[in-house]
């Protein structure tokens, strides 16, 4: 038998967080963990176009992480749930700064800010690094709202942006793909 998907319980503008408390859809919190969610669709997108078995492998643990991320965006912090939701660790920021120092070390130094572009794989790349740094920005919201957010979590997403960087430049560059140097007019 299957369940259906939707449940009506959200046609007045509000939901629940994990914990029963209801929101208005409006709310910093929601709009934080469906950003993450908007992030996580675009990572599949750039995985798609992947084709380094590393990084694909990569990449399915950063969509895990991101899981993560929004349960724990999604959780009230003042309510005790009985649902065990998961957390980061240090260890996940890591594995992005040796993928991005790896990445780093094949690539010409950047002498001049990118123009994104050049291939969709790249393009790809640029637009989850921009969605990446409007969930961070929304989770620096949450912390001057005052609402609580693990400080792992903005670490970890202030990472990705710049992993995300690093591999659109990176992958460009594994598909011989010319760099685009923005030059200002003046």
């Amino acid at each position: 038998m299957s369940f259906k998907i939707y449940t009506k319980t959200g046609d007045k503008g509000k939901t629940s967080l994990i914990g029963g408390t209801k929101v208005p859809k409006s709310d910093t919190r929601i709009e934080a963990y469906g950003t993450v969610d908007e992030l996580n669709s675009y990572i599949g997108l750039v995985n798609d176009y992947m084709a380094d078995p590393d990084t694909k492998s990569l990449l399915r643990e950063v969509q895990d992480r991101l899981f993560t991320i929004g349960a724990a965006l999604a959780t009230d912090p003042e309510k005790e749930t009985k649902l065990r939701i998961p957390d980061l660790h240090e260890a996940d920021i890591t594995l992005l700064e040796k993928s991005i120092d790896d990445m780093n070390e094949e690539l010409p130094v950047m002498k001049s800010f990118i123009l994104p572009g050049g291939h969709v794989a790249v393009s790809t790349c640029h637009i989850a690094r921009c969605v990446c740094r409007r969930t961070e920005r929304l989770c620096v919201a949450m912390q001057e709202q005052e609402m609580f957010i693990e400080p792992l979590i903005l670490k970890y997403i202030n990472r990705l942006s710049d992993y995300l960087f690093v591999l659109a430049r990176w992958t460009g560059h594994k598909l011989g793909v010319d760099e685009l140097p923005w030059k200002p007019r003046v």
